[in-house]
């Protein structure tokens, strides 16, 4: 049953995007694409001549490479994989990633955690912008996800990962689906000056000033299927119900405050969620060149997890994201990055990550290694066996490929496969085994490459 939703859920999914890349077609046979530096510049029929390049989507004195998730910035020199059409007022973009897979964790181990499953992790995100007036710049995001469908409730099997619930059991050694909707979110940014700019941001769902741009739109992480098992110590907060965020730019320079619903969402993935607007973050960004992105930041979470409503988690993180173009669909990309969770009269948290994507052409070559620390009550645990403040460093290396095989109407579609290898505290050999050992082969159906010079 689950393998026959993925495949009829792939199938509407590529259905839709085709007709959109059809009308896409459409359009570009209105329009020559000419790139000059940063910036897209549309050469235009009669029709369309008076209407501007797309900027980013929070400033109309940026380069949309810089569009991160939520407002989170990226480096300028990031490569976009999408598909965009233009009317006469409106700019508007898509972006969608499927991986159809089957994965296996824990490999060749009995009587220990473990688990094997098909799946297809996947989102897709529409957005528009357009002007008004001389200074102001409207937009508008929409974020969809079908994991309810293809993953159950419980979601994909992943080992040592934690958060959120299912049937009120936590869940562990599992990533949890993300909700149908999001992101549904608007924006508002009024440019005093090319250099200074003051923006509005409000979501029902959407994502705080709080983490670095989140693991599903990091370039390095995009052919990666898998989260991070350091989500909930970074990006755990890119999907709540009830958002608002003020921003101010002065030049690369940028600072964020946000008010926010702490609670992660709930089991049900089809609803809407309370908002609450009980938790606060801050966060400083700053692109001292082309080259790179760096963020600080800092969130107080009230009662994220459903199962301990009693607790508050103050969350603190640093990353740095670097981009290079080499030539023709040639880039690398690095993300590295630090977070920590505190709780009152609990021992502090930490996870740190490093991964990076190679791409030459139709072949993308991607790892990631994590250093996490997991405590008794994320990885369920018993207590009776071990003190309540005990935390567990784990380590996680994965190394795995994509390859383009083919494309059809701007749609790509490659095969790839991973290997991850675990190193966990001999205090968990007992239920995991020694240095376990994951492995999983999957389809990708992503938008091909825009033509940027950068």
């Amino acid at each position: 049953m689950k393998i026959h939703s993925i495949i009829v859920t792939s199938l509407l999914t590529m259905n839709a995007l085709t007709g959109f890349a059809q009308h896409h077609q459409h359009e570009h046979q209105k329009t020559d694409t000419i790139n000059t530096g940063h910036h897209e510049m549309i050469k235009h029929d009669s029709s369309m001549r008076h209407m501007p390049p797309m900027s980013h989507a929070f400033s109309l004195n940026l380069p949309m490479n810089r569009n991160g998730s939520g407002t989170a910035w990226l480096p300028d020199a990031v490569p976009i994989y999408g598909a965009m059409i233009h009317s006469r007022k409106w700019m508007y973009m898509l972006h969608w990633n499927i991986a159809p897979r089957y994965t296996i964790q824990n490999i060749g181990k009995e009587n220990v955690r473990r688990g094997k499953a098909f799946s297809a992790p996947n989102w897709l995100m529409f957005m528009g912008q357009r002007k008004l007036g001389e200074k102001g710049l409207l937009r508008f995001n929409t974020m969809l996800s079908a994991d309810r469908i293809t993953e159950s409730g419980a979601g994909y099997p992943l080992l040592f990962q934690t958060g959120e619930s299912w049937q009120g059991r936590p869940l562990v050694d599992s990533q949890h689906p993300h909700d149908l909707f999001s992101e549904l979110s608007i924006g508002y940014t009024y440019a005093f000056s090319k250099k200074s700019d003051l923006s509005f941001y409000l979501a029902y769902p959407g994502e705080p000033a709080l983490g670095s741009v989140a693991f599903m739109h990091r370039p390095s992480a995009l052919a990666n299927p898998d989260a991070p098992l350091s989500h909930h110590w970074n990006d755990g907060t890119h999907i709540t119900f009830g958002v608002a965020t003020i921003g101010y730019r002065f030049n690369n320079l940028k600072f964020e405050a946000s008010s926010f619903t702490g609670r992660e969402p709930d089991e049900n993935r089809y609803n809407f969620d309370k908002p609450r607007f009980d938790s606060y973050s801050g966060r400083i960004s700053y692109n001292p060149t082309s080259n790179w992105s760096f963020q600080v930041s800092q969130g107080w979470i009230k009662s994220p997890e459903l199962l301990h409503a009693d607790e508050d988690v103050t969350r603190t993180t640093a990353s740095a994201i670097y981009a290079k173009n080499f030539g023709k669909e040639k880039f690398l990309t690095i993300t590295t990055l630090w977070g920590i969770n505190q709780q009152k009269e609990s021992k502090s948290e930490n996870a740190v990550l490093i991964e990076a994507s190679l791409r030459h052409q139709k072949l993308a070559l991607y790892t990631r290694y994590e250093w996490t620390q997991k405590s008794v009550k994320e990885l369920d645990l018993n207590e009776i066996d071990f003190s309540t403040n005990t935390l567990f460093p784990i380590n996680a290396f994965t190394l795995g490929f994509n390859y383009d095989l083919f494309s059809f109407k701007k749609i790509r579609f490659a095969s790839g496969s991973q290997f991850t290898l675990y190193y966990a505290d001999k205090r968990l050999n007992e239920l995991y085994g020694k240095n376990p050992v994951s492995g999983q082969v999957f389809l990708r159906i992503y938008p091909s490459l825009m033509k940027m010079n950068i």
